[in-house]
């Protein structure tokens, strides 16, 4: 995807991203230092974390690992007061941490629903309510504030053995939907990006051998979406104007059906 921001539009934004190790929390990470914002990155993976940071530095960017699972709340409560000590008050944070674990049902893979939940609702819930005084005085101050949250197209299709993610999914688009009627007249931007498929290690994490399939074939046949992708879209969302507001997303491959 070639660029559609030039120069620093985000400049004197603090950005926090999570699910920052790899894929798109790692790419957006790279490119909203790029545009100008300091960047608070966050996952459980300090080598990859340390590296992107490195790499974030290397290019004249400012950027703060955060070594937290997002699913320990009193982590991500202390991690938010590093990001105000260190960086500033976050104004933007893309709430993006996330798993999917694809099976039937009737597999009754009880661990594997609740890793999605914890980590899907519960670790976004955590964030949100850990940066959203941060947001709010940003907006209070007459500065854009930006919630971003991961979803995904599976909040919406009907796909086979999705269930589990689907609704983990589901629940954060009507969360964002609700959430904005709450925080839009304060003036904090509430926003989902929807992505159809992505090529990212998250699949890797799919132990059922036809919804493996599935994905891999999709990535064999077609031109499906680089994390580059995603980042590019995001940034954008966080320097429209503040009186706009990119309120869902969805970005799909061009050739992907379902």
């Amino acid at each position: 995807m070639s660029a559609l921001l030039t120069g620093t539009p985000l400049a004197g934004r603090v950005a926090v991203v999570t699910g920052a190790s790899s894929g798109i929390g790692a790419a957006t990470a790279q490119r909203l230092a790029q545009l100008g914002a300091k960047v608070a990155v966050m996952a459980r993976r300090k080598d990859k974390l340390d590296t992107l940071v490195d790499s974030i530095q290397a290019s004249g960017g400012v950027a703060l690992a955060l070594p937290v699972d997002v699913t320990d709340r009193e982590a991500v409560h202390d991690a938010a007061g590093q990001v105000a000590e260190q960086l500033g008050r976050a104004d933007l944070v893309f709430n993006n941490a996330g798993v999917q674990l694809i099976s039937a049902i009737d597999e009754l893979r009880l661990d594997e629903w609740q890793r999605q939940i914890d980590l899907n609702i519960t670790g976004v819930m955590n964030v949100i309510g850990a940066f959203l005084p941060q947001l709010s005085a940003a907006a209070e101050a007459g500065k854009p504030a930006d919630l971003i949250t991961t979803s995904s197209i599976a909040a919406t299709r009907i796909l086979e053995k999705f269930s589990i993610y689907s609704g983990t999914k589901a629940y954060i688009s009507h969360f964002t939907r609700l959430l904005r009627v709450e925080l839009g007249p304060k003036n904090v931007r509430v926003a989902t990006i929807e992505p159809g498929m992505v090529d990212t290690e998250l699949p890797d994490h799919v132990t059922d051998p036809d919804a493996t399939k599935l994905m891999a074939d999709l990535i064999d046949q077609i031109d499906v979406l680089q994390s580059s992708d995603i980042a590019e879209t995001v940034a954008f969302m966080a320097a429209v104007p503040r009186h706009v507001n990119l309120t869902e997303i969805t970005i799909l491959p061009t050739a992907q059906a379902v």
